[in-house]
This record gives structure tokens, sequence and C-alpha cells, in this order.
């Protein structure tokens, strides 16, 4: 595993949802990280029941620009490619989501859609366009 260090870029596992973003402190078993963009949107839905919508079907917004996460080391990795823009890394992230939940003829998969179209309506699609970092 490549050392991070303060100010590095890097691409980190947050709740379900991956990141790229910032190293700005290091907090022994952690690293503080501000967001920059998404690498792939969190999943929808009860966490615990993967897949099951007769539970408490959650709806998970992904982290917003500059937005910090206390992240654990191990899943955190050195990020050398060119940070795509925070609102077109967004877009992205939801579309490949989709297509991926599209694959599926669930109840799930379609919760899961209706989750993040109301998402995109309600708060990202400002952010697709607003927010170029």
């Amino acid at each position: 595993m490549a050392e991070v260090n303060i100010g590095d870029i890097v691409k980190a596992h947050y709740n379900s949802g991956t990141y790229i973003g910032k190293v700005i402190e290091d907090r022994g078993q952690n690293y503080l990280i501000e967001v920059h963009a998404v690498h792939k949107h969190p999943l929808q839905g009860d966490l615990h029941n993967y897949g099951k919508i007769d539970v408490v079907f959650h709806e998970r917004k992904a982290l917003f620009y500059k937005e910090k996460m206390n992240v654990k080391k191990p899943a955190v990795h050195l990020y050398e490619e060119n940070i795509p823009s925070y609102g077109e890394s967004l877009k992205k992230a939801v579309i490949t989501y989709k297509e991926k939940l599209e694959q599926e003829d669930s109840d799930y998969s379609r919760a899961a859609i209706s989750k993040l179209n109301d998402l995109e309506e309600n708060y990202y699609k400002k952010s697709y366009y607003n927010i170029k970092s």
C-alpha cells in the first residue's frame, strides 16, 4: 500500500459510496478527507438487509462537494488520474448505478431507482450544473 500524506488526492470508500478527495488531516486510524468528486454512488435501501424492501428503505445521498469524511486508513488509496468536476462525477455515478439496477428486474431495483430519481429531482440536478470544482 502506497504511503498517503496530507494534501494527497485519494480515492476512499465511505458508507457504501466511493469518493475522490484531498487528505486534510491524519487522525491516527483514520484520515479526514475533503470530497472533490463522486466515484461510486452510495447504495440505496437498508445496508444490513441489502436487496430487501420489506424493511425501512433508506434514501442515501452522495456526500456533497467539500464535505468532510472521516475514513479508516485501509479504505484510502492514492488517486493519480485527473479529478473530474463534482457535478459531472455525481451525474456519471448516478447513471452508472441506475444502469446496474436496470439490469435486474426486482422490487428492490425499482425502489432504488425511484429513490435515485427523487434524489436527482430534489438535490442533484443543481449540482450537475453548478459545481465545477
